[in-house]
């Protein structure tokens, strides 16, 4: 019997999906959210985080941490401004979970330290291995600047002296924002077609359905999780496509048209970007309506390549991982 009191559920109503009884009604709306991994996935709570990742032997391995999140100054949560803080911690704290993942499912061996004439590791290794991958994470950066920001600028520059008609500020803003979404979605669609990528999307699939599980006030099971839906309004996949939408509508408000200023001044308005797609983020997440579905379905449409069926062995590792970090006081995780 579900404790419709610890969970937020008013029990009014109930209908029946995939053979499992679920709430009709309104459902609790839970701030812990997740990210699929390497053969694994990461929960994060309010007070704790958890890591389940499946070794080559099959065994599911759990590290935990506190969640640096909470212990954030005070104005990092102040809406409008807690989005460009939350996501620059996920990013960080979502790179090491990753990297780790690789590890544990064997995916990355550990090199050999070369050893000295005394048969110590030399210091030197280390030290260029941070200078690569530091290196790594800045061309990186360079990249996706130049794809997504100058790039589609320096383009519409070209057709616009090409075609005089078409200089105006807000053509050039809806151009550059459609090719930024059809090159993000392109290239989400093209790493499906990865082995390895579509297993880490089928491992986000189950971290969805075992959210949902969670908010709708049933056991953790893995036959409870099955039948709970893939697409969930919080999504990170949600949050990225709406940062690009967004970035559309500023992006009408600037006048300059030399690709290198625009740059510049559109790097300068990303926090401003990030803020507001962060705000609508948590409106499709607290609320049902008309409005709130507007907001979702660019978000949801996408999901349908980014979050996969999973199989029962990845809701196991979802399970495992969600039941480290659900708090005692019921009160501590609403959305």
């Amino acid at each position: 019997m579900i404790n419709c009191k610890n969970y937020d559920v008013r029990c009014r109503l109930k209908r029946r999906r995939n053979g499992i009884d679920i709430m009709a009604n309104e459902m609790k709306k839970t701030s812990i959210g997740g990210q699929a991994l390497i053969e694994g996935i990461m929960m994060r709570g309010p007070e704790r985080t958890a890591m389940a990742v499946r070794n080559p032997e099959g065994e599911i391995i759990l590290e935990e941490w506190d969640t640096e999140q909470s212990k954030l100054p005070k104005i990092c949560r102040f809406p409008f401004v807690r989005g460009i803080f939350n996501m620059i911690d996920s990013f960080r704290f979502g790179y090491k979970c990753l990297m780790r993942s690789a590890e544990i499912a064997g995916l990355e061996e550990e090199e050999k330290p070369k050893l000295d004439k005394n048969g110590n590791p030399k210091k030197s290794s280390g030290i260029i291995f941070n200078i690569l991958m530091g290196l790594s994470a800045v061309l990186g950066v360079v990249l996706a600047i130049f794809l997504f920001v100058f790039l589609p600028s320096q383009l519409y520059s070209w057709i616009s002296a090409a075609i005089p008609s078409l200089q105006n500020r807000v053509l050039r803003a809806v151009f550059e924002g459609l090719f930024r979404i059809v090159l993000f979605v392109g290239y989400m669609a093209l790493v499906t077609l990865m082995k390895d990528i579509r297993r880490t999307f089928m491992y986000h699939g189950a971290e969805h359905k075992t959210i949902f599980c969670y908010e709708a006030g049933l056991p953790l099971t893995v036959e409870n999780i099955r039948g709970q839906r893939r697409f969930h309004p919080r999504c990170g996949t949600s949050f990225m496509i709406l940062v690009l939408i967004v970035g559309i509508i500023i992006s009408m408000f600037i006048t300059i048209t030399n690709p290198f200023l625009r740059t510049l001044i559109k790097l300068l308005t990303l926090p401003i970007v990030v803020g507001i797609g962060y705000e609508l983020i948590k409106l499709a997440g607290r609320h049902d309506n008309v409005i709130t579905r507007i907001i979702s379905m660019p978000g949801v449409w996408l999901q349908h390549i980014t979050v996969l069926e999973p199989t029962d062995d990845m809701i196991e590792c979802a399970i495992a991982a969600m039941n480290k970090v659900i708090p005692e006081n019921s009160e501590m995780d609403k959305w």
